[in-house]
């Protein structure tokens, strides 16, 4: 049936939008000729993994992404780390580190030191089977101390927030290097390939960084609320202009692309960063809502964490590492008490006591405790003596010659209290344990002879504990 053009309409249109019977009729020369695109495209798409006889069917793995879960060194207990980071520098004789000592010298000068003495404000009690004196400020938290190793004599380099935050994140005080939770991505894997391995909740952006690994290994910041609507948690996460299938073959062909550029020309690390993380975008459109979605939660596990914004943030985090996410930070800083200790660190305590312990709690009910390691701890300490000296509302200054960690689960020996400071607190003396001592024992505990667990940049094989590091040893079941 001949179409009714408008009488407007060209001959050349004509001619060439009609019907013709030599559309339909011609010989095998012809027939070659005009399907021989058709035939190596059909070719190229095997090579690709792609079967083009069915739109639905799944490709062929081209190859072993770099978040499939990995083998540690050494077998361990420890699968996923929640690091609560409690950046500004928490008061160590304040918190987990007691010292009556200094008490007896309130308002006194202490010998070698400067200023007044400050004798903590709080009272500390024995919690716990193990007997562990723990700051009233922490009751909650006191009543997992069997489940914690609380290392005393923690002393880093340079006690500037900054240095010591970078230090404290990625082992290195000047030079951009890789995050602790990209190493340990980078290292094991992650057991969700649908979600990020490395997840933060807050926090400045070097602390999330890859650095020199490769870009997959960064982490992902989310800037969760427990008011926010989900489909603000994550912006952009879903498209609206194209269906998943059809997202998933342009993924594909854009992957196995790059794989025959890589063949035939080189590889491009920023471009592989770039299509990996479109890939883990993709996938998340499944996952990332639903683990972000508190709402789901019982209300005896809602009653557990409480109504706080770090409540539900610890919560969410017990959640990603249930659905298999490597490692996850939350940033619960704010610890900068130069003045009014009293009333700021009393205030700041509260807001992680009851969740920090919550946490604690339902990932030993639910099973995780053994398999997760939970960490806390700031970049340095305090003084023990008054900052501003004659300030009617006194505080602390910085010290990074002493301050305290604790880690709880993931194969640690709970109700263990590791190293000491000086009688009044001012620094570690014995069994100290410096940053690259923490990094190394982490990393022990998550089955990697730190020493081995490296990445070879500009010539040189890289560590996260650079060339330094002792396990504490006695903190591990």
């Amino acid at each position: 049936m001949i179409p009714d053009y408008s009488p407007n309409t060209s001959a050349k249109y004509f001619r060439e939008h009609t019907p013709s019977l030599d559309d339909i009729i011609f010989s095998r020369r012809q027939f070659l000729a005009r399907t021989g695109m058709g035939f190596g495209a059909l070719s190229l798409a095997t090579m690709f993994g792609i079967n083009p006889f069915d739109a639905d069917a799944a490709p062929t793995p081209l190859s072993k992404g770099p978040l499939v879960p990995k083998a540690s060194h050494f077998k361990a207990k420890a699968k996923s780390v929640i690091h609560i980071f409690a950046e500004g520098g928490p008061s160590h004789v304040d918190t987990w580190d007691p010292k009556p000592e200094l008490g007896k010298y309130n308002n006194k000068t202490i010998p070698g030191h400067d200023g007044l003495a400050y004798g903590s404000p709080f009272k500390f009690n024995k919690m716990g089977k193990s007997g562990i004196e723990v700051s009233e400020v922490f009751p909650k938290l006191g009543e997992m101390v069997d489940d914690m190793a609380i290392i005393r004599s923690m002393w880093t380099d340079i006690p500037a927030h900054d240095v010591a935050q970078r230090f404290m994140n990625t082992g290195s005080l000047q030079l951009p290097k890789p995050s602790m939770g990209s190493w340990v991505v980078y290292g094991l894997g992650t057991e969700n390939q649908n979600m990020p391995g490395f997840i933060t909740i807050g926090g400045k952006p070097e602390w999330r960084q890859a650095s020199f690994l490769p870009g997959i290994f960064q982490g992902c910041n989310v800037n969760f609320s427990k008011n926010m609507k989900l489909d603000e948690v994550l912006l952009n996460i879903s498209n609206q202009f194209t269906p998943q299938d059809r997202q998933r073959r342009q993924l594909d062909l854009v992957k196995a692309l790059n794989l025959e550029y890589q063949k035939t020309l080189q590889k491009d690390a920023q471009l592989e960063a770039r299509i990996e993380s479109f890939e883990i975008a993709f996938k998340m459109q499944t996952e990332a809502t639903d683990a972000f979605d508190i709402s789901k939660e019982s209300q005896e596990t809602k009653d557990l964490y409480g109504t706080s914004e770090m409540g539900a943030r610890l919560m969410v985090a017990r959640r990603l590492v249930e659905r298999g996410v490597r490692f996850v930070q939350v940033s619960a800083g704010g610890w900068d008490h130069h003045n009014k200790l009293d009333e700021n660190l009393a205030s700041k305590a509260k807001e992680i006591d009851s969740p920090a312990a919550a946490l604690l709690k339902d990932l030993k009910q639910r099973g995780l405790l053994d398999s997760t390691l939970v960490i806390w701890g700031g970049e340095f300490g305090r003084t023990v003596t008054k900052d501003r000296n004659g300030n009617e509302f006194p505080g602390r200054d910085h010290n990074g010659r002493g301050f305290c960690s604790w880690m709880a689960g993931g194969g640690v020996k709970g109700g263990t209290v590791y190293g000491a400071t000086d009688e009044f607190g001012a620094r570690a003396a014995e069994n100290k344990v410096h940053i690259h001592d923490l990094h190394a024992t982490i990393l022990s505990l998550l089955g990697f002879d730190h020493t081995k667990l490296t990445y070879r940049y500009n010539g040189r094989d890289f560590r996260l504990t650079d060339n330094f590091g002792n396990v504490v040893k006695d903190i591990i079941a």
